[in-house]
């Protein structure tokens, strides 16, 4: 098998299925016991936060854990809007964001907020220009994603933390930073969001696991009540064997400095093989380098994907998280039907090889040959 569908889930690494097992049947203790065990767990969830701070030059104090991106979304946008009820009720986003966020702002709506839906820029960005020309005195959030999940296209967050600010607008600002985490350059100190979404299987550790940065100062609304763990944000006996694969993966990730130098190389591989060989396709994709969105015209994206998927290679034609609907991402961004619809996504994890993309471009060649135009 071929795996070219990272921005979907990740495989596990080694180093985070170790750290998993071992939570499970090691070192179990409940962090919140006062017993040896319970003591060497939270030890142990200390040192993962103090490591997932490190990736985002954080304070360990401003991240938690959660169940992963969507859980961390909503959070950010009902608590930042619970937090700010006083300042106004009007919400700038984009239209290109992930479902996590687009329901959650549908909600909102329907509990009286005004939502703003910037359109994207031709390269899939929204421009700080368009948020600043949109911002209210009652404008309360912000929330933007740093890399989008179909097309890689990456968004100016420091530039519209910087606008946000330049307008004297008590706006806090939000970014679903889950595709550029580990891939783009992310501190959090330059990109001057208030909050930032994270998800750990988009960077080889399991599913069901995130973290959440909420500025030091910034007392959003207990996500979970309970019995105050995550410092009463997030009550619930945490989730130890995810979190400590979760810094497992990122520790990894961190020593392997070369990985999104690699994904870059294998990005550009894949359209110096394709290029040549299929005169009408279209690139969409934007500037991440392990998100490469292209198009071939005429043909149906499904069709495409099964093909491929016949010859052991995956990919996939959008969000993993919207099956069968047409890319509300592309046609934001003004593209022809044609195209949409023949729109496939790769994209690269730490794992991939040259020969993987190799092979993926004969595949697609292959396709584009032998298989008859629809559209």
């Amino acid at each position: 098998m071929i795996y070219l569908d990272n921005a979907a889930t990740t495989q596990v690494c080694p180093e985070a299925a170790q750290a998993a097992l071992e939570a499970m049947t090691r070192d179990f203790g409940n962090p919140s016991s006062t017993h040896a065990p319970g003591r060497t767990a939270r030890e142990a969830l200390l040192a993962a936060r103090r490591t997932v701070a490190d990736t985002l030059g954080a304070r360990p104090e401003e991240i938690f854990f959660t169940s992963g991106g969507s859980e961390g979304d909503n959070w950010a946008i009902r608590g930042a809007c619970a937090l700010m009820r006083h300042k106004g009720k009007h919400i700038v986003s984009s239209l290109t964001e992930h479902d996590a966020v687009r329901r959650t702002l549908d909600h909102m709506q329907s509990q009286g907020y005004e939502v703003t839906r910037l359109a994207p820029d031709p390269d899939g960005a929204v421009s700080p220009e368009a948020v600043a020309a949109v911002l209210r005195p009652d404008t309360v959030l912000v929330s933007l994603m740093l890399v989008n999940n179909e097309t890689g296209a990456v968004t100016d967050i420091p530039a519209v933390a910087r606008a946000i600010k330049a307008a004297g607008c008590p706006a806090l600002l939000h970014t679903d930073a889950i595709q550029g985490y580990m891939k783009v350059p992310l501190a959090v100190k330059s990109l001057g969001a208030d909050i930032v979404t994270l998800s750990g299987h988009k960077v080889h550790a399991p599913k069901g696991v995130g973290a959440q940065y909420v500025r030091a100062g910034l007392r959003l609304p207990p996500l979970v009540l309970g019995g105050g763990q995550e410092n009463g944000y997030r009550s619930g006996t945490e989730n130890m064997p995810g979190i400590l694969s979760l810094a497992a993966a990122v520790r990894a990730y961190r020593q392997d400095a070369d990985a999104a130098a690699r994904m870059a190389a294998l990005r550009q591989r894949i359209l110096d093989g394709l290029a040549p060989a299929i005169a009408d396709l279209q690139v969409i994709s934007g500037g991440a380098p392990h998100i490469l969105c292209l198009s071939l015209p005429g043909y149906r994206s499904e069709v495409l994907l099964n093909y491929l998927d016949g010859l052991g290679i995956c990919v996939s034609k959008g969000s993993a998280c919207k099956r069968g609907a047409r890319s509300h991402v592309l046609e934001a961004m003004g593209l022809p039907a044609r195209v949409i619809d023949g729109a496939i996504r790769i994209s690269l994890g730490r794992f991939n090889t040259e020969a993987d993309a190799d092979a993926l471009c004969q595949g697609l060649i292959r396709a584009h040959d032998t298989l008859y135009k629809t559209l």
